[in-house]
């Protein structure tokens, strides 16, 4: 059966209110020709129209000719006409339901595989490495593989001397291919004697170092595409970063910090009262962030005795009785938005002295 596909890419309705007058006609006789239709007043409709509704009443399956006598039209139960007209349409929907249902279980096969992939790629993109021995065999490896250039920064107050010892031989062998290295410590390094014979060491071979007031953490960068950074339980452990996002990211805090560090030089050769400013500085600022001794120490890279020195000396200079009263009178003075640029309050000499 021919389905009326004009009609519905129109969106009008199957039946119009002509061929409902027609049906409705037909039914009242059961059995009519063409002929008598055209005779029926109640119609009001040309022959040409009557025509039409007839033969698109036929198209729908509302009509069909008498089995003995074919110029009789016969009407036909609009369900039953419904019913074969919507069955082809119904075959067309199973059929896509079908193509559904296909699709839906083979991509779920599909799916499986893609969700084992990327747990094997979000494995291979984050590794936990939990102790001291397996953290430096797989900075050696790093190393070793390294090609351009190493990040690293390394707060606290210095570094042991059989740690600068390892990583004199290890940096040395990076410089001497041509890899640049970059490394950030605290200002207090500067008074660390180790630190010092490392730095003047290395930078004589072409590695750089700055110091900041109060780094960002711990970090080791290796090509720019491999981080090594502390495992957040507190151990010696560390962990592996591969994925590119996260080590673009680690890479621009690190320039960021770079930029505002200053050079690595004997704290004495850089002024101890321009060293020592800083550090006040800073330690004002955290005591007025309400930190403790202990939490200062550890941010500065410096031991609870220097720390508990500078925060008596910072407060004896300001004439403070308390830290929350020193917090107070380094705000009115302004000290705790101290500026490089500005001239030195006399905060800054508590240390040096």
């Amino acid at each position: 059966m021919k389905l009326p596909l004009q009609r519905v890419a129109c969106g009008s309705s199957y039946v119009s209110d002509t061929e409902v007058a027609v049906y409705s006609c037909i039914l009242r006789f059961q059995q009519v020709t063409r002929k008598f239709l055209c005779t029926l007043s109640e119609l009001e409709i040309s022959g040409e129209e009557l025509d039409a509704a007839v033969d698109r009443l036929e198209e729908l399956g509302l009509l069909r000719s008498h089995s003995k006598d074919p110029s009789l039209l016969v009407p036909v139960d609009p369900d039953l006409a419904a019913a074969a007209l919507t069955a082809p349409i119904q075959e067309s929907l199973q059929e896509r339901r079908r193509q559904l249902d296909q699709i839906s279980v083979e991509f779920g096969r599909l799916r499986a595989h893609f969700l084992e992939g990327r747990r094997r790629h979000a494995a291979g993109s984050i590794e936990v490495v939990g102790h001291l021995d397996e953290v430096r065999a797989a900075l050696n490896r790093a190393s070793n593989e390294c090609q351009e250039e190493v990040l690293s920064s390394q707060p606290g107050g210095g570094r042991a001397p059989e740690v600068l010892e390892e990583a004199i031989s290890r940096d040395t062998a990076l410089l001497a291919r041509g890899v640049r290295m970059r490394t950030l410590y605290n200002h207090t390094a500067r008074f660390n004697a180790p630190s010092q014979a490392y730095v003047a060491v290395m930078s004589g071979l072409g590695a750089e170092y700055r110091t900041v007031h109060d780094p960002f953490g711990r970090l080791i960068v290796f090509d720019r595409d491999l981080a090594f950074i502390p495992d957040g339980d507190g151990s010696l452990g560390a962990v592996i970063v591969r994925e590119p996002s996260v080590v673009s990211y680690l890479c621009s805090v690190f320039e960021n910090a770079w930029a505002h560090a200053r050079p690595f030089s004997d704290a004495a050769v850089d002024g101890l009262e321009s060293v020592a400013k800083e550090l006040d500085g800073t330690i004002l600022r955290l005591l007025a962030a309400g930190y403790k001794d202990e939490a200062i120490g550890r941010r500065l890279g410096m031991s609870l005795r220097t720390t508990r020195k500078h925060v008596a000396d910072i407060m004896d200079t300001l004439g403070a009785v308390s830290r929350f009263q020193a917090g107070v009178l380094a705000a009115r003075a302004g000290l705790l938005d101290h500026d490089e640029s500005e001239p030195d309050t006399g905060v800054g000499e508590a240390a040096a002295r």
